[in-house]
């Protein structure tokens, strides 16, 4: 094995016959770059110098996964809403429920043995769920109006890895948890997908139109790719 020591992080080298491209893999905080084998070392390390803010951007991001604790769904834990920080509290009630009480994220429920950690997490992610279709509804609406387009349908969905979708036909799709987040990143996402009926793409025509409606895109832009991980559960 080969490796190369850049600044505050060391890359290993994989060569192979087959390969004709370059390519960087960051996984578990460590740094691959797969090459063909007829590069050179020092045309490696000029690859790796270039990269070297993406790769330790990279870095940090797959750090902080890492340090976030997965959600236990008891008392005093704290979850976001609208960029928000409520404690969790949870009460024995008439009917199970969820609602935001005296800055507290309520849950209800109906017997003790209902006071679970899964039956909490399935009755939050459904509050969470309901609130996004109602919010983000008015907030289509409104931004459709304002931008000059008609979507065809407007649904919430779970993604892994993506905030919102714009189909070809117009449809828009957001992903739920996105109401975690401030209210300008909603906004902001919404715009996002509603500019993508006028351009299916992200040319530079297409930001043009995103920064008529929303001046702070970049910034806003660069707080989901930062912070999007905590808006889990």
């Amino acid at each position: 094995m080969t490796f190369i020591q850049a600044d505050n992080f060391t890359a290993e080298i994989v060569r192979s016959s087959k390969r004709k491209t370059v390519s960087i893999k960051i996984s578990k905080g460590k740094v691959f770059i797969n090459v063909p084998n007829y590069l050179t070392h020092s045309t490696i390390e000029s690859i790796i110098a270039k990269k070297q803010q993406w790769i330790k951007s990279k870095l940090a991001t797959q750090e902080k996964l890492a340090s976030i604790q997965p959600k236990q769904f008891i008392i005093n834990e704290s979850f976001l809403y609208f960029g928000h920080h409520y404690p969790l509290n949870i009460a024995l009630g008439f009917r199970s429920s969820v609602r935001l009480e005296n800055n507290l994220l309520l849950v209800t429920v109906k017997d003790q043995h209902l006071n679970t950690p899964n039956t909490i997490k399935k009755l939050i992610i459904q509050w969470y769920r309901k609130q996004a279709e109602i919010i983000l509804k008015e907030k289509t609406a409104y931004y459709a109006q304002l931008i000059g387009v008609n979507p065809t349908s407007m649904t919430i969905k779970t993604f892994k890895s993506r905030w919102g979708s714009c189909s070809i036909n117009a449809g828009i799709q957001y992903n739920w948890k996105i109401i975690m987040a401030p209210e300008a990143i909603i906004d902001y996402l919404v715009i996002h997908e509603l500019c993508h009926i006028h351009h299916h793409n992200h040319s530079a025509v297409y930001w043009q139109t995103v920064a008529k409606f929303c001046n702070q895109y970049k910034d806003y832009g660069k707080w989901l790719k930062l912070n999007g991980a905590y808006l889990e559960l």
